[in-house]
């Protein structure tokens, strides 16, 4: 799993610092976005050529793995 994460760049100086996939300018949320809007891993893919699946997976994974922290509810 951690192998995917090193497909998860952050460099301040692109995408306003936000995180992308492998030094592109796909930014990881752009990915979540296609998923939410219904496309399917592999019309993301015809959609952004110069993505991998492992790509899709790593965004998923590190989007879980930046949820995953409890809120506070005050």
């Amino acid at each position: 799993m951690s192998q995917l994460l090193e497909r998860i760049t952050l460099n301040p100086k692109q995408c306003g610092g936000r995180p992308c996939i492998r030094g592109m300018r796909i930014r990881v949320s752009d990915v979540l976005d296609l998923f939410a809007a219904g496309l399917s891993a592999e019309q993301i893919v015809e959609e952004l050529p110069d993505l991998e699946m492992d790509d899709l997976r790593a965004a998923l994974v590190y989007a879980a793995r930046k949820l995953n922290h409890p809120v506070l509810v005050t």
